[in-house]
């Protein structure tokens, strides 16, 4: 039986206050609208179609997932007139299932059960009860005559906010939104409904009556948890939003033993696996896919991109690691920063050292190798137990290309030195402090390049005229 799965993402969403397509801002490092394709792939759907509006060639031109089609909804006549415009792309049979593209967090496993409890056969509607449901559809039930007493009884029909009699906007049982239907039917029920209501638009909540009129079974699931049906209509609720996947997050990381100085001051927003006794202090920040090993330890105030770190290794507070696409490597036992940079493609051997206020960039430093102070290596190729004075860069750009520097085992650099690159230390070479080389040094030699210091007697500073 074929699964289609409609999300509904052509909303302006005034309330953002944004030029930003509603459905693209970010959650935890992800659109709304990534959140919830991801959650369509894991049900595996025949076919996936985003129904677009507002900023519709902006959101296109942002989101890519196997099986999935574009339809416009121009103008924006309300969510039953939404869906409409997905029905040419709908198989013939089997099951629908609609998805909110600003409701981020439902779960693979609820939107599996709505479909289940469809059977191909019944209206399966997905509600949560919330201590305040002002804004939310409400379920209605029991008999129509005495609907809002009776919230236990089989349902037949929901009412929009806006359109709810005092009575109704008791009901804290609320629609979510997410419905799975039987293809077939939802495709008549959809050319049935109209706009006689208080904002003149198509709902798609009237395919319930509809259902209940054609002896369809209409069947609720109840979401597992608040969060997962919350949607985002302004930047406070997005906020919100933020802080509850955060702490979800956090607490499963936890859970799995990490050690979080503060759940509260965490923020994770791509992926992040952990080895055993990993520690983490406050307001760090991971991004993309990161990886700690065993025994990590990440200080204070850290961001860190597409990286993996290595077991044992330290990574000091206020340090910076952005591997972007290529990536960055810090070997076992590795210590890094304070107030250190590692950029794309900086590949850390074991036990290396990189010290305040050092960056590094498309590099790799083998083992013992030490940079422990106020320096640069920029496409360097570091030899084991070289000490990197402070002070020191590679200077690796000419102004049109890029060029490597090579330093050799057990090279001392001493500080304020500049490496014109290409350029090749050879190993056991000692590099005199202040030295600017453009060409290769001796293995084993003292290199020093700088000018003769002088010493004039009787010179007077100028003084300042009066």
């Amino acid at each position: 039986m074929a699964l289609d799965i409609v999300i509904m993402a052509a909303g302006k969403g005034t309330r953002m206050r944004s030029a930003l397509p509603k459905v693209l801002h970010q959650l935890a490092g992800r659109s709304l609208l990534q959140h919830v394709l991801r959650t369509a792939a894991d049900l595996g759907a025949d076919g996936i179609v985003v129904v677009t509006g507002h900023g519709a060639e902006q959101v296109e031109a942002a989101v890519t997932a196997p099986h999935m089609q574009f339809v416009r909804q121009m103008p924006q006549l309300g969510t039953g007139h939404a869906v409409r415009q997905a029905v040419p792309l709908l198989h013939a049979e089997g099951t629908t299932l609609i998805l909110n593209g600003d409701v981020p967090l439902i779960e693979a496993a609820t939107a599996r059960a709505l479909v289940e409890a469809c059977r191909g056969t019944r209206l399966a509607l997905l509600t949560v009860a919330l201590a305040d449901p002002t804004g939310y559809g409400r379920v209605v039930r029991g008999d129509p005559a005495g609907r809002a007493a009776d919230e236990g009884g089989r349902v037949h029909g929901i009412v929009e906010h806006k359109d709810a009699n005092p009575a109704e906007r008791l009901i804290r049982e609320v629609y979510t939104g997410v419905m799975a239907a039987p293809t077939a039917h939802l495709k008549r029920w959809l050319a049935a409904i109209g706009n006689d209501n208080s904002q003149g638009e198509f709902y798609l909540t009237d395919v319930v009556a509809i259902a209940v009129a054609d002896d369809v079974a209409v069947v609720t699931v109840k979401a597992a948890s608040e969060t997962e049906v919350l949607g985002v209509n302004s930047p406070v609720q997005l906020a919100e939003l933020e802080r509850r996947l955060q702490r979800q997050q956090a607490e499963a990381l936890m859970e799995a033993g990490v050690r979080l100085a503060d759940p509260a001051r965490f923020d994770l927003r791509g992926e992040l696996e952990c080895g055993a006794d990993v520690e983490i202090d406050v307001n760090c920040v991971f991004e993309g896919a990161v990886m700690l090993g065993d025994g990590v330890r990440i200080g204070a105030n850290c961001v860190i991109r597409n990286a993996i770190i290595a077991a044992n290794a330290v990574i000091h507070p206020f340090t910076h690691i952005d591997g972007e696409a290529l990536g960055v490597r810090v070997g076992t036992g590795c210590s890094v920063g304070p107030f250190a940079r590692l950029r794309p493609g900086a590949v850390l051997a074991e036990e290396v050292h990189i010290g305040n206020f050092v960056e590094v960039k498309n590099s790799t430093l083998a083992k013992g190798a030490k940079a422990n102070h106020l320096a640069y290596l920029g496409d360097a190729t570091v030899g084991e137990r070289v000490n990197y004075g402070a002070g020191t860069i590679t200077a690796n750009y000419d102004g049109a290309n890029k060029h490597r520097t090579v330093i050799g085992n057990d090279v001392h650099v001493g500080s304020n030195c500049v490496l014109i690159a290409p350029i090749t230390l050879g190993d056991g070479a000692t590099i005199g402090g202040g030295s600017t080389l453009s060409k290769d040094a001796p293995a084993g030699q003292l290199t020093v390049a700088r000018g003769r210091q002088l010493s004039l007697a009787g010179w007077k500073r100028p003084a300042k005229k009066r």
